[in-house]
Order: C-alpha cells, then sequence, then structure tokens
C-alpha cells in the first residue's frame, strides 16, 4: 500500500493513526515507512534512514531481501494457511534445518518471541509436575530481563513494579536473582525450582552480555539439582551475537531455547527448541496453535536462515559489531560502549538517549533508547564498517548539538 492509494499526505496519515491506534509503547518517530532495501528504511516522501533498528532485530539480511521476498511469493501463489492437521513442506523442512544447525532435536512452532517463551515456561511447568510432583513449579529469571507481554511472561520478566508489571495482578511462579551472579542465582533455586531462564544478553535490559563462567555455571547447578535450562534467545539467535544462536559462543546447550525476531526474515514467526526428551512432555492436546508454522512465514523462514549461513552474516556480526563498539566508545560523553556481535549499546553519563534519537533521526540514522541514559543499536546483519562510521559520525554530530 502507498499513499497515493488513498490520497493522503503524510500528516494526515499521521492524524488518522494518532484517532485510531492504541499507542501504548514509545513515542514513534515521525517517519512513515513505506519501503525498505538492504539497510536502508525509506519513508513515504522518498527520504531514506540508515537502519540500526533492523525491525528491532528482526531483518537481519536485510530490509526485503530477495532470497526471502521470492520465497514468500512463490509461498503465496501455492498455499497461505492450511492448519496444523494436515503436514506442510515448509514447516517441515524448516524445522529441519534448524534442529540440524543448532544441535537441537525437536522444534514447536509459535508466533511470537512472548509466545515462544511463554511455551518455554510451560514446558517447564508441565516437565516438573509429571517428573516430580505439583510444588516442583517454580522458575527462577534475572532482574532487568525482559521475556515478553504475555501474563505470565510479565512475571517471569524481573522488573518488578515497573510499568511492564504493574497493575496486571500476578502469576504465581516466579523468582529473581542477580544476572551474573552465579551464588544469587544458586541461593534462589530451593526445592521448588524446576528451571532457570535467561537471556544469554539481556538486551532490553541495557545490553549486558552473560559470563562465560555465569552460564557454564547455570548448567552445572541445573544438573546437579534436576533442573531445566532455559535460554531466551529471541533477540540474540540466528547470527546477532556472532554465532548461529548465542549459547554457542559460550559452549553452553540449554534443554530449551527459544526464537523468534531473525528467524523470519520479517515474516512473524517463532519456535521453541529442545531435547526429544524435555520436548515429549508435551503430549496431544498440551499445547497448541492455530497460526504457528504458517507456510508462507515458514518459507520465508527457510530462505532467510539460508542466508544467513551461507552468506556468513554470524562471521560479519562478529567482526563489524566488535568495530562498531570500539568506535561508540571514542565518542564524547560515552560512559561505556558494550555488546556481544551486532547487538550493541552505548551508556552516557546523562539521561540524553531520547534526545539523541530524534536528533539522529532528523539526520537519517535511526536505534533504539532502552534506557534514559543508554541507546541500542541492532542493526542488519549484513552492515558494514562505512555504514557504522557513517551511523558513528552523526551520532557525534548529535552529541555535539547537545552540548
Amino acid at each position: 500500500m502507498k499513499l497515493s492509494d488513498f490520497n493522503m499526505t503524510k500528516e494526515e496519515l499521521i492524524e488518522t493513526a494518532h484517532k485510531y491506534l492504541n499507542e501504548s509503547l514509545m513515542k514513534r518517530y515521525d517517519v512513515v515507512a513505506q519501503t525498505g532495501h538492504d539497510m536502508y528504511l525509506v519513508d513515504a516522501t522518498g527520504e531514506e534512514y540508515l537502519d540500526f533498528i533492523g525491525g528491532i532485530a528482526v531483518n537481519a539480511t536485510g530490509h526485503c531481501n530477495e532470497a526471502v521476498v521470492a520465497a514468500i511469493k512463490e509461498q503465496a501463489d501455492c498455499l497461505i494457511h492450511s492448519s496444523n492437521y494436515f503436514y506442510s513442506i515448509p514447516q517441515t523442512m524448516l524445522a529441519k534445518l534448524v534442529c540440524e544447525s543448532i544441535g537441537m532435536e525437536k522444534f514447536q512452532y509459535q508466533n511470537s518471541g512472548a509466545e515462544a517463551n511463554e511455551a518455554m515456561i510451560k514446558l517447564a511447568r508441565k516437565y516438573g509436575n509429571d517428573n516430580f510432583g505439583p510444588k516442583r513449579n517454580k522458575i527462577v529469571t534475572a532482574y532487568s530481563s525482559f521475556h515478553g507481554r504475555t501474563l505470565a511472561t510479565v512475571m517471569a520478566t524481573g522488573q518488578p513494579e515497573t510499568a511492564i508489571q504493574k497493575g496486571f495482578g500476578e502469576v504465581e511462579g516466579f523468582k529473581y536473582a542477580e544476572f551474573n551472579n552465579l551464588e544469587s542465582f544458586e541461593a534462589a533455586c530451593d526445592d521448588e525450582v524446576i528451571a532457570v531462564m535467561v537471556e544469554p544478553v539481556q538486551g532490553e535490559g541495557g545490553v549486558y552480555p552473560a559470563t562465560k563462567e555465569f552460564l557454564q555455571g547455570l548448567r552445572e547447578l541445573c544438573d546437579r539439582k534436576g533442573m531445566l535450562l532455559l535460554f531466551d534467545e529471541v533477540q540474540t539467535g540466528w547470527g546477532r551475537t556472532g554465532d548461529l544462536m548465542a549459547f554457542m559462543s559460550y559452549g553452553v546447550k540449554p534443554d530449551v531455547v527459544s526464537m523468534a525476531k531473525a528467524l523470519g526474515g520479517g515474516m512473524p514467526i517463532a519456535a521453541i527448541c529442545a531435547s526429544e526428551r524435555v520436548m515429549s512432555t508435551f503430549g496431544a492436546g498440551a499445547h497448541g496453535t492455530t497460526f504457528g508454522g504458517n507456510p508462507v512465514c515458514c518459507a520465508a523462514a527457510y530462505a532467510e536462515v539460508n542466508e544467513i549461513i551461507e552468506k556468513k552474516l554470524p562471521e560479519n556480526a562478529k567482526e563489524v559489531g566488535a568495530y562498531l563498539k570500539e568506535k561508540l566508545a571514542e565518542l564524547p560523553h560515552v560512559k561505556e560502549s558494550r555488546g556481544m556481535g551486532l547487538l550493541v549499546g552505548a551508556e552516557f553519563d546523562s539521561d540524553i538517549a531520547a534526545e539523541l534519537k530524534h536528533l539522529a533521526a532528523d539526520r537519517h540514522l535511526l536505534f533504539t533508547v532502552i534506557k534514559p541514559n543508554t541507546i541500542r543499536m541492532i542493526p542488519p546483519l549484513i552492515v558494514t564498517k562505512e555504514q557504522c562510521d557513517t551511523a558513528v559520525n552523526i551520532l557525534k554530530e548529535c552529541l555535539n548539538s547537545i552540548s
């Protein structure tokens, strides 16, 4: 769809959006996204923006990747939806590709990252009930984590007394411990705990990577206590951190891992992967989905995963991400730059992140704000060092204008 199809101006569309859309997240950019290609988002007036948001870590192979677009078109001509009462070729072949690529055994489709984490929570709790009894159903997550917006994943999110949790009542069964603090997790894991659930890199929490010792320690702790280790890789998965999945960088294999975002190349698709022993907990009727495993989404994801692997985008993420982190650290007012691969955060010495975001957008650079003093850059994995230089120079101009 284009603005010309509705005889509207950009301003009229924004006014219509304000009238009919409920806004529950941050203030939007003053941009009407209409097209995109590679590293660039193009608005309705034809202006190009260097996109270091990438659909919030979704467009791993760039906007409108040719292989992904072709797969969507071809599949849409054949079959758009059939339901999970039938087998489908894209659904089956994607599951095979993913499991074989990341060394897991069983795959279950979902539609979003929050749904994938919800399924992972359900699986762990049922595993505890089936093997140890109804009292073994608690899950320990990390403070400052973010796991989604469903009722259970909101409570799994370790941000008590924030707008994310307040006002929704309580879902019992979650405890919190300090991220990167193995002693804190061990203290929280009593006889009622069945699983530990963490992000290998806390994204929304400020871009804090886990230490290798922490994740290896959690694996040993879970093995010793008969608990499951759950990794939320909704944001870190599929090349973002320098390996296909972040757990590969750490040499720590979880019992269950969730994925979404980059998996679909822009189409809504998610999943959990687990060992056969654990996934068998979900027998007939225990969990399901109407749209999960949609043929068009699966065809897009199959093309996306192949592009990530064949073009060695995780390797690019590792190299260019290190370069970006180094260049951000040289900017004035940057207190710390941190991250892993192309999940990079810059923390400033004052609360200027929101102002920077809009000043940069005026200069056609896009990134997200995750704290009043911290920005996050999660560009497509095809980004070059030259494009990083452009982004850093724009950011420097903005910082100088604030100074």
